[in-house]
């Protein structure tokens, strides 16, 4: 059958990424508590297409991913870009997977356990002599505002804030440290599961801990700084503020 993709494209325009994006897939990822978990992830697998090719191969991305069923994760992962860039005679190769990790949390009085879901991503690229891979994670954080505790007589607004955190790294580390360096960096915890005692430990706790967005970035970042497994790092905090139609942001990144 004739191969349309790999027919003469007349137009002399190179393509920087093109491939499958939002692909379902499940994933085992190693968990520090209970050794492994099962999460569903979404997949994003991309070459490069040079000038003189009308299409890539599509169906060759799901191929591979099927050919690495059960065994995709971390150490895998540039091993899978290799190949995807090996079958699709490609220069470079991109991959991103995004899923869903959970985390058993304990309320800080009464003890009662529940999950809490943290957005985490693999990304990574390879091509051109040189390879690149980041873990990012995105956690969920309480802030009260300290310009609001200080000039009111009573409370002060408070609101989630959400910390995204990327980081490049030498050697395996674990998302559940990562995760904890952010959720202590906030005024306080976000959980899935409080009764009334220890929603009230919770409000107090943030009450006397207030924080701006840029304590928050700045907090992160000190402590990320303490690591030296880690080569270079960014942080984002957007505050979804409760008295405001709009977000406070701050965001900071450092090689270290």
């Amino acid at each position: 059958m004739i191969d349309v993709q790999n027919q003469h494209d007349h137009r002399k325009i190179d393509i920087r990424k093109v491939g499958v994006k939002g692909i379902k897939y499940p994933i085992i990822v190693l968990d520090k508590a209970l050794g492994t978990q099962q999460v569903n992830a979404t997949i994003s697998m991309y070459v490069n297409l040079p000038h003189h090719f009308k299409g890539t191969h599509m169906s060759r991305f799901v191929e591979i991913l099927n050919e690495f069923r059960g065994r995709i994760n971390i150490r895998t992962f540039h091993v899978i870009l290799e190949k995807v860039r090996e079958k699709l005679r490609a220069e470079s190769a991109h991959m991103e997977i995004s899923f869903p990790y959970f985390i058993e949390k304990t309320a800080p009085v009464t003890g009662a356990k529940s999950l809490m879901e943290y957005s985490c991503t693999f990304c990574g690229q390879n091509g051109g002599g040189r390879s690149d891979f980041l873990v990012s994670v995105v956690v969920p954080v309480n802030t009260v505002c300290p310009c609001s505790k200080e000039i009111s007589n009573r409370g002060a607004h408070n609101q989630r804030s959400m910390v995204t955190v990327k980081v490049r790294f030498r050697k395996f580390f674990w998302i559940e440290d990562l995760i904890r360096i952010v959720e202590e960096s906030g005024s306080g915890e976000v959980y899935s599961l409080l009764k009334r005692p220890d929603e009230k430990f919770v409000t107090e706790k943030a009450y006397e801990n207030p924080m701006f967005v840029e304590d928050v970035v700045r907090n992160v970042a000190m402590q990320l700084n303490r690591i030296d497994n880690f080569t270079w790092y960014s942080v984002e905090a957007e505050n979804f503020e409760s008295i405001h139609n709009h977000s406070a942001y701050a965001y900071l990144e450092k090689d270290v």
